[in-house]
């Protein structure tokens, strides 16, 4: 079994590429919509949450782990690594590769929370591109909030939207990198929002594709024949997860609630 996180709901744009990718594979989705957003937390208290989340998957049957949350990639994968050293395990990064490699202007934006941009991963990962293009970071101000609340549309969140695009647009990217997994449920406002020659790049699929690498190398795929099993968990009990899996993704599952410690 697959056991993903995220802080809140935006792993699950990851979770539909996933199943449809792997459909044999049973997935276990813990949002941890109690402490959402991860973004503002200080980097400490992100990494004690994914570790009472990692042990609690791995006592659900998790034989991989995907950490569908850039914040909590970038501020805890390489703690998770080590202190699991034999647990198969998939974190976000931005998709800034593709990016350089497709771009025209020789700029590209990168929108993402402010944990991720402050992150040592990212300035790393921006530093390998940097001499290939200019590198435009902006945060997605109010984007998780956005989405947690189900509010994709409005005239607030195109308000929103407009501002986090305006430094990109004026720094002439072509290339919109989408930093959070929360994101790509705006990315029909941020379309919306773009001139027609702007791309937006979602990792979620070279991340998938990662996913199934792991479960191959370790011989953990699930056999041609199996049923997939899913479950959500939330550490929230306002049923949001439930009205916007209805909303969003048109799915009636069942959401436990888990007051998960920490």
């Amino acid at each position: 079994m697959i056991g993903m996180f995220d802080s809140g709901l935006g792993g699950l744009s990851v979770w539909r590429q996933l199943v449809q990718a792997l459909p044999h594979e049973s997935v276990l989705y813990l949002a941890d919509q109690g402490y959402c957003p991860y973004g503002p937390r200080p980097q400490a208290q992100i990494i004690a949450r994914a570790e009472v989340i990692t042990d609690y998957l791995l006592a659900q049957g998790a034989s991989l782990l995907l950490i569908a949350c850039n914040t909590a990639t970038s501020a805890a994968v390489r703690h998770l690594r080590a202190r699991y050293p034999v647990l198969p395990i998939v974190g976000m990064e931005p998709a800034i590769k593709p990016a350089v490699q497709a771009t025209q202007s020789g700029k590209v934006g990168v929108l993402a929370t402010r944990a991720t941009l402050a992150g040592s991963k990212f300035h790393e990962l921006a530093g390998q591109f940097s001499e290939h293009a200019q590198i435009v970071s902006q945060p997605g101000e109010g984007f998780v909030e956005l989405v947690e609340s189900g509010d994709l549309t409005s005239p607030q969140a195109r308000d929103t939207v407009n501002r986090a695009l305006a430094p990109l647009l004026a720094a002439g990217v072509d290339h919109v990198v989408l930093g959070c997994t929360h994101y790509p449920f705006l990315a029909p406002l941020l379309r919306q929002l773009l001139p027609p020659h702007i791309d937006l790049i979602d990792p979620s699929d070279a991340v998938v594709r990662q996913t199934a690498r792991l479960l191959d190398q370790h011989q953990l795929a699930a056999p041609a024949d199996a049923v997939a099993q899913y479950r959500f968990v939330s550490t929230d009990d306002s049923g949001s997860m439930h009205a916007f899996m209805q909303q969003i993704l048109g799915r009636d599952d069942a959401v436990e609630y888990l007051p998960l410690p920490g």
